[in-house]
């Protein structure tokens, strides 16, 4: 099987991966069937959950099965049962930025999205070129030259001529071995420099490593 159709891994195998960290953002299209979350939502385009095991307020009820994700989250600090088939959710990415996305699975209206986005805040759109206008120039007479539209560039003043400066005296034979003799003695005296010691860090526990399929998702 090519590279081009390689399969992607299942979202069940991700999520369980993604969730060995701290948590993780769930990005599902709630207007699918079977997705449960408040009624304010189910009509649009995408919504994105943060869901962990490891979280600073736990979610106890957190369910990940072959159906999908189950979990009680809050809303507006209201409790909500939530429930996320594989078929609604099209990308998992955890807080460092890795994840996955299956590109099958992603609303049209967020892939229209992700091909312009739009324009960053602060960020100013760049000004249409103004079009300049052709005119006609009635014919000027022999003496007065051809007429010419707009400003007239003034031809740039002449230069001063400067005097090229005298090239610098070369040094003589002399000279040049007493700099090699004291160059050489300095190189003496500075000795290779001793290499820095790196502090002995205490033992850490080993973290478990992420499938190499996972990859930043932006």
């Amino acid at each position: 099987m090519s590279d081009g159709t390689r399969q992607l891994p299942p979202k069940k195998e991700v999520a369980l991966a993604l969730l060995e960290g701290s948590s993780m953002f769930v990005h599902l299209d709630p207007r699918r069937a079977g997705v449960m979350v408040p009624k304010r939502f189910l009509d649009k385009p995408q919504l994105v959950l943060q869901i962990g095991m490891n979280m600073f307020i736990p979610i106890p009820d957190l369910k990940v099965d072959d159906e999908g994700i189950t979990c009680t989250l809050s809303f507006d600090r209201a409790p909500f049962w939530v429930r996320m088939p594989w078929s609604a959710i099209y990308a998992l990415v955890g807080e460092d930025g890795r994840g996955m996305m299956w590109p099958n699975d992603i609303p049209p209206e967020v892939v229209a999205q992700m091909q312009n986005p739009p324009p960053q805040p602060g960020q100013k759109p760049a000004p249409a070129k103004k079009q300049r206008k052709l005119a006609a120039v009635a014919d000027a007479p022999p003496s007065e030259g051809p007429a010419m539209s707009g400003p007239v560039a003034k031809s740039p003043e002449a230069a001063p001529v400067t005097e090229p400066e005298p090239a610098p005296e070369s040094a003589s034979a002399d000279d040049r071995e007493a700099e090699g003799e004291d160059a050489d003695k300095s190189d003496k005296k500075e000795g290779p420099s001793a290499p820095a010691a790196h502090p002995q860090g205490g033992a850490r526990k080993p973290k478990r490593e992420l499938p190499p399929y996972l990859r930043v998702v932006k």
